[in-house]
């Protein structure tokens, strides 16, 4: 496959009638491309999103099967590398790329620089969303025309595609994006943390940690990485970039040359001054940070340094970060009922996360279970052991958790709740579960360190049944 292919009557096929598989059909089907969509599922809701294709041959109940004369794939992020879709278009020396692959190869030149609006990419285990859109607050701040994209906000294609062309791009990634992406080339990017997660899909912690390095490839002015966590480091060190491309490293403690740090509350940046050696500039203070919790400190410093790899100056760095809010359940305060203050942290689908949010209270009447997606609770409970007044266990995988408790915090109360319930019947017990543990001055965190799937639709219904479930409470 060329570069930049000719689109007319290619024999396109796009995997996954979700979101990003129906605007990639849309696209392929504007460029000119024969297109079909593959979906294994059927089902009324499917039916439906494939009537509304038009133009478009859907073929659902069957994911497996290449469809003859498939010159290209288009895959949804979802989908594993083992799938038996891919393994045939291996066969046939048929590429697949994802949706973002797409994109970048889509991209048009802006009519005021002749170049592509550069992207700023962000990935890591936890705190993409956040950080992506943080760095967006701070680029509309310095008067950018931008957008939050690929994983969050803005689809990446109708980015790329937009009428109106964006100066610049704040991209999430995931890792799924990152590994159908292979010609991305980012201005400058960040890996925040690297963690154990969605190790079914990648097949090791090894090849997880390889796509999320992928998005250092080519990179121009820098490549930023956590100096808390030396696996970011690593993936620096291997990466391919450009001639004077640098590394620049963020963290919580003073920065050393060509870091992003604190000193004395406030946000400083020793990389992108003149005589660094010997200066630094003040872009903000931890005040500016909402919430001021250490991970979301370390959020904004990640924004900030690829904020200014772009050219940003301080001050709006500074306004950028004031004017940002998070999205929910997101560390999120609920209300604080009989002096226990109640925290939906519903986001934190993970044990990387979970940890995140623990660290920034105590005591804490904890609210952890459901999928583990391949998780192991040992470390998380050993480093959190000391903050816990008490922990509620719900879901499917709450045994894995209970006999991480057992084993390293034998002396903290666990109750098991929501047994056999769902929705909100089950979380208007857990609530009441965790006000019977907890004490004036504690908090009640719902950080579950799992996925939601097998009690609730997502963790958005999660979080907002947990905060209804509060608010009852109070009355």
């Amino acid at each position: 496959m060329t570069e930049n292919p000719d689109w007319n009557g290619l024999r396109a096929v796009v995997a996954g009638l979700g979101l990003s598989g129906v605007s990639a059909a849309r696209v392929l089907r504007d460029l000119g491309a024969d297109v079909t969509v593959v979906d294994g599922g059927d089902g009324p809701a499917l039916r439906a999103k494939a009537a509304d294709l038009t133009g478009i041959a859907v073929r659902l109940g069957d994911g497996a099967t290449l469809p003859e004369g498939t010159e290209l794939i288009v895959t949804s992020p979802g989908w594993p590398p083992n799938s038996p879709l891919f393994v045939a278009a291996e066969q046939a020396g048929v590429p697949v790329w994802g949706d973002v692959e797409l994109a970048w190869r889509l991209r048009r030149p802006h009519p005021a620089t002749g170049e592509p609006a550069p992207w700023l990419a962000v990935t890591g285990t936890n705190g993409k969303t956040t950080t992506v859109q943080m760095l967006a607050s701070i680029l509309t701040a310095a008067g950018e025309r931008t957008a939050a994209v690929g994983n969050v906000g803005v689809s990446v294609l109708d980015a790329v595609l937009a009428e109106e062309p964006y100066d610049v791009l704040a991209v999430e990634l995931s890792s799924y994006q990152l590994h159908w992406a292979p010609s991305l080339r980012p201005h400058s990017a960040a890996v925040l943390n690297l963690a154990p997660d969605h190790l079914d899909w990648h097949g090791s912690m090894e090849a997880y940690a390889a796509d999320k390095g992928r998005i250092y490839e080519g990179n121009k002015v820098a490549c930023v990485y956590n100096l808390a966590d030396p696996a970011t480091e690593a993936l620096v060190r291997e990466a391919d970039v450009e001639e004077g491309c640098r590394a620049i490293g963020f963290g919580l403690d003073a920065p050393s040359l060509s870091n992003f740090g604190v000193v004395d509350g406030l946000l400083v940046d020793r990389a992108f001054v003149e005589d660094r050696a010997n200066n630094a500039a003040e872009i903000g203070s931890v005040s500016d940070v909402v919430p001021a919790a250490p991970h979301n400190i370390a959020n904004a410093l990640a924004a900030a340094a690829l904020a200014r790899a772009y050219g940003v100056d301080a001050k709006a760095v500074r306004d950028g970060l004031r004017a940002f809010r998070p999205d929910a359940h997101r560390i999120a305060r609920v209300a604080e009922v009989d002096g226990v203050t109640y925290v939906d942290d519903s986001k934190a689908t993970n044990t990387h996360a979970a940890a995140a949010s623990l660290a920034a209270y105590e005591p804490v009447v904890w609210i952890a279970g459901g999928l583990a997606k391949g998780a192991t609770f040992d470390e998380l409970v050993a480093a959190a052991a000391d903050r816990l007044r008490g922990a509620v266990l719900i879901g499917q995988d709450r045994e894995l958790i209970r006999e991480a408790l057992l084993r390293h915090a034998p002396d903290v109360p666990v109750v098991e709740a929501a047994a056999g319930q769902t929705g909100a019947e089950a979380m208007a017990d857990v609530v009441r579960t965790a006000a019977s543990l907890a004490e004036p001055g504690d908090t009640v965190l719902l950080a579950p360190a799992c996925a939601s799937m097998d009690m609730f639709t997502n963790y958005g219904e999660r979080g907002d049944l947990f905060a209804a479930a509060v608010l009852d409470l109070m009355e």
